[in-house]
C-alpha cells in the first residue's frame, strides 16, 4: 500500500473522529444523525479491511525520532485502593487475568508476561485531539497470549478491563474499558506494553501494562490493563437485561459518542 494512500486513510479516520468530538450533544442524541455516523463507521471499517493487508504494519521510526516529551492523556494515576496497593508494592502482586471465552483461563505476573513472545517497536501515537508523539514500546504480543489461553470458537472480540475511572457514574460506566476484534488482536504490532523508551512503563502512561494497537487512534490504546476477556459480543446483555460492558458500545469513549473502529 502506498504511503500517500496510508496518509489519506489516516486523515480520513482522524476527520471522522474529530467530527464525533466536535458534534454538539443535540446532534449526537438524534437517532437519525447517530445512524448516519454508525453507517459511516461501518464504511470506514470495511474500506480499511479491503484496502489494507490485515498484517500491514503501521509506520515505524528510528530512535532519533522519539519525542522528547510524550504527552500523557486521560488518567495519569488511578486512585483506586487496589491500584494504589499494587503500585506501592512495585506491582509484585499484579496479576493479569485472561478469561471469558477461553479454554484455559490465566493469571499472569509481570514476570510471566515478560517471558511471553515479545516485540519492540517505535511508533507514532495519534490522538483524536489532534496531537501526535513518537515512542518506543516493548511488550508481549497479544496473539500468542490468546493462543496460550485458547480462544473458544464463538470468541469474536477482546475486552480490556482497566484500573482507571474517568468519571463517577451511578451505572458504573465510568470504569475505563476498551475492545478490539480478533483481526487487530492478532496483528503483529498489537502488544501489551510493559516498557516505554527502554524503561519500565511509567505510571502516567499506563503501568504496569497498556495496550498498543498501532493501526488505531490513541483512545483505543487502553492503559492500566487488569483483565483481558474474550467475548462474543461487547453489546451483550446480562440476565437483568443490562449491558455487560459499559453502555454496550465497545469502550469508555465509544459509549460517549466516539467511533468503535478508529483505524488509521
Amino acid at each position: 500500500m502506498s504511503l500517500s494512500r496510508r496518509r489519506w486513510l489516516g486523515a480520513a479516520g482522524a476527520s471522522l473522529s474529530a467530527l464525533w468530538v466536535s458534534a454538539c450533544d443535540k446532534l449526537t442524541m438524534d437517532p437519525k444523525f447517530a445512524g448516519v455516523l454508525q453507517k459511516a463507521e461501518g464504511l470506514s471499517l470495511r474500506a480499511q479491511r479491503a484496502l489494507t493487508d490485515r498484517k500491514a504494519l503501521a509506520r515505524e521510526f528510528t530512535p532519533a525520532d522519539i519525542s522528547k516529551d510524550f504527552r500523557a492523556n486521560g488518567t495519569v494515576r488511578p486512585d483506586s485502593e487496589e491500584y494504589q496497593a499494587l503500585l506501592a508494592g512495585g506491582f509484585a502482586d499484579y496479576r493479569l487475568v485472561v478469561d471469558g471465552l477461553v479454554e484455559q483461563p490465566l493469571q499472569l505476573s509481570l514476570a510471566d508476561i515478560r517471558a511471553l513472545p515479545s516485540r519492540s517497536q517505535i511508533t507514532r501515537h495519534d490522538c483524536v485531539e489532534g496531537w501526535s508523539s513518537i515512542g518506543k514500546w516493548k511488550g508481549a504480543r497479544l496473539g500468542p497470549l490468546l493462543d496460550r489461553a485458547g480462544l473458544k470458537p464463538n470468541a469474536r472480540h477482546i475486552v480490556f478491563h482497566c484500573a482507571d475511572t474517568l468519571e463517577q457514574t451511578l451505572d458504573g460506566t465510568g470504569k475505563y474499558y476498551e475492545s478490539i476484534d480478533l483481526i487487530d488482536a492478532y496483528h503483529p504490532q498489537t502488544i501489551l506494553a510493559y516498557e516505554m523508551n527502554d524503561r519500565a512503563l511509567p505510571v502516567k502512561h499506563g503501568a504496569p501494562l497498556r495496550l498498543r494497537v498501532e493501526r488505531q487512534l490513541g483512545y483505543k490504546h487502553a492503559k492500566y490493563v487488569m483483565r483481558i476477556e474474550a467475548v462474543e459480543d461487547f453489546a451483550a446483555l446480562d440476565e437483568n437485561g443490562e449491558t455487560k460492558y459499559g453502555r454496550g458500545k465497545g469502550g469508555f469513549w465509544e459509549d460517549r459518542g466516539y467511533e468503535w473502529y478508529a483505524g488509521i
